[in-house]
């Protein structure tokens, strides 16, 4: 008969001992199981009307099981559908069978904050915490996100992208300048494959005289001799294209200047020599493929090389037709060797990180951008239809000059209607960094669930 069981006011589910259970037919063993059975029993039809005490780092409060059962996905309301002593321990630190106290090792004040939750249905925020920290609370209480009250919503949801842009900066600075502890892991790891690799001292020396310029005085001079030849390879590339420095034969083909036709292939000899020595000790070439900076220095010299195998089989007088075409599209792809002074400048490579982090911004305006010059080109085109000016897609420039702010005294100048929608593209390009983040911040508002305030 369970009316018999006699438990000591204030004991707990863990810390009472078999021998207070009095009742001589009740066996210790089972006498825990007992004690849970009896106050599950409570949780029946008749538990909406009861309260169980609810005790948070020493603050203890009174909760009816009726404002709980409206929210049964967080962890207080569990607790009414608990039908073991394992699954009550698994969303409280510990109870108390007697006193109906469950016991929570969590911040008291944040508490006080899920109580007005509990009777209202509104969560607000507490300024004592950081975002984070916030964050941790309410998901250990099952509390969603969702609920956060108006005034707080938008507050909150702003303290956390800005904590985001803080630590991404943070950790932009110190990955721009120090290695992450992951990639120092990741580095001894592959030093450890060289001790089973044929030569691997001479091979691991030389790997890090290639990779770390600080590893020795040889180190410093091949990374200020490999800047070097990139920025003349470079300058070549630019000069290349002046028309002064470009010499003409009887067919009318450009030909090289000889010192710079010389210089290129200096340049593209170190490119390749520094890209095959890295790959031939590289200890690990499954990763070497892997890593950005090498496939920026393969895809510098492929150009050369995929037009220097056209000429030699079909002359470089030959009718290639649209081959031709990619031949001097690879031969544009030079420029790309900029990039590899990723390798040396940490400021490219925060721009790299930077452009990664920012896509969804870029997003935004490339299609806001594309919005307007759409709808002032069709415009436009309407607008100066009867001065033959062209199509809708001519009209593109002009939309394009007009929203960059680029400004060209040929676009929209033959009727007063051009001018004038000129003139409104123009404006549309001044305050696109203003509409941007308007919509940037309504995008905030839209994934909270509440509405744009007015501007009254």
């Amino acid at each position: 008969m369970q009316t018999s069981l006699l438990i000591p006011q204030g004991a707990s589910a863990k810390s009472t001992p078999p021998a207070l259970l009095s009742h001589p037919q009740v066996e210790p063993a089972p006498a825990l199981l007992i004690m849970v059975n009896k106050t599950l029993n409570y949780w029946g039809p008749s538990f909406e009307e009861d309260v169980i005490n609810i005790n948070v780092g020493g603050l203890r409060r009174r909760l009816s099981s009726s404002a709980l059962s409206k929210f049964p996905d967080t962890r207080l309301g569990r607790l009414l559908s608990c039908d073991s002593e394992e699954s009550i321990l698994q969303l409280c630190d510990d109870y108390d069978v007697s006193a109906r106290e469950f016991y929570f090792d969590r911040n008291p004040g944040f508490f006080l904050y899920v109580l007005h939750f509990y009777q209202t249905g509104k969560l607000h925020v507490m300024e004592e915490l950081c975002v984070f920290s916030f964050c941790q609370e309410i998901e250990y209480w099952g509390i969603n996100e969702f609920f956060l009250d108006s005034c707080c919503s938008y507050r909150y949801h702003e303290r956390k992208l800005e904590s985001r842009h803080h630590n991404w900066d943070e950790e932009s600075e110190v990955s721009s300048v120090d290695t992450s502890p992951d990639e120092i892991s990741d580095i001894n790891h592959d030093l450890l494959r060289y001790s089973t690799l044929r030569c691997g001292n001479l091979r691991k020396r030389l790997w890090l005289t290639m990779e770390n310029p600080g590893y020795s005085i040889p180190s410093k001079l091949f990374s200020f001799v490999s800047i070097s030849v990139v920025l003349v390879s470079i300058a070549t590339m630019c000069i290349h294209s002046m028309p002064e420095y470009q010499e003409v034969d009887e067919n009318g083909n450009v030909l090289d200047e000889p010192i710079l036709h010389k210089l290129e292939y200096f340049c593209i000899s170190w490119f390749t020599f520094e890209v095959s020595s890295r790959l031939l000790l590289s200890p690990n070439p499954r990763k070497f493929f892997k890593h950005p900076l090498n496939l920026i220095d393969i895809v510098s010299v492929l150009p050369f090389y995929f037009t220097l195998l056209v000429d030699v089989t079909m002359g470089s007088d030959s009718e290639l037709g649209n081959l031709g075409k990619v031949v001097q599209v690879f031969r544009l792809m030079r420029i790309f060797r900029v990039l590899k002074l990723a390798r040396h400048s940490t400021g490219l490579r925060s721009l790299g990180a930077t452009l990664k982090h920012s896509y969804r911004e870029v997003g935004i305006l490339l299609l806001y951008l594309a919005v307007g010059v759409s709808v002032f080109s069709g415009v436009a085109y309407t607008a100066e239809k009867e001065e033959d000016v062209g199509r809708v897609p001519k009209e593109w420039w002009g939309g394009m000059g007009g929203c960059s702010c680029f400004w060209h005294h040929q676009v929209f100048q033959y009727q007063l209607h051009g001018p004038l929608c000129a003139y409104s593209c123009w404006e549309l390009g001044l305050g696109s960094s203003t509409l941007c983040s308007n919509q940037l911040l309504l995008h905030c508002y839209l994934n909270t669930g509440r509405s744009f305030p007015s501007s009254t």
